[in-house]
């Protein structure tokens, strides 16, 4: 699936640096592609739509994290079989930014609770939400950048 097929917003973002009341952060994807290959690509080898904890999210940049107007991609993949579910490109300001306001929202909420949602749309009509707690941000030459990451207590990489 072609990358442009994909719009990416981010949601409640600003209370974070305005020191607004924590809001979870949600990142929604909307796809203008063939529908049916992005359902499948959501399917496990059972035929449900694969859980939260099945998916892993990452941002894996394509310049440095300091240059001006940096930007990257946002993967979604399969943890069992490593397979991307969907690709698109970001800026990573907008990433980050994002990134910064999850920490800040779990630390509100507690361990226990998501700490960002992803709502995926099909052409405007919702297809899932997820809650993840995790996401992962490396570098161009494939470098985990724990500090830029989104890394829950207790887990181990």
């Amino acid at each position: 699936m072609r990358r442009d097929y994909f719009e990416l917003d981010v949601r409640d973002v600003d209370w974070y640096e305005d020191d607004g009341d924590p809001r979870q952060p949600t990142v929604s994807i909307d796809f203008y592609g063939p529908a049916e290959e992005l359902r499948s690509r959501f399917l496990s080898t059972s035929g449900d739509v694969l859980a939260a904890e099945e998916l892993d999210v990452s941002f894996r940049l394509q310049d440095s994290v300091d240059a001006d107007d940096a930007r990257g991609v946002v993967s979604v993949t399969d943890r069992l079989t490593g397979d991307y579910v969907l690709e698109l490109n970001a800026r990573a300001e907008d990433v980050l930014d994002f990134i910064r306001a999850a920490r800040e929202y779990g630390r509100a909420a507690g361990d226990d609770e998501g700490r960002y949602r992803v709502d995926v749309a099909i052409e405007g009509d919702h297809f899932e939400t997820f809650e993840k707690s995790t996401f992962l941000v490396y570098d161009g030459d494939g470098r985990l950048l724990r500090s830029q990451s989104l890394i829950p207590s207790g887990v181990e990489l």
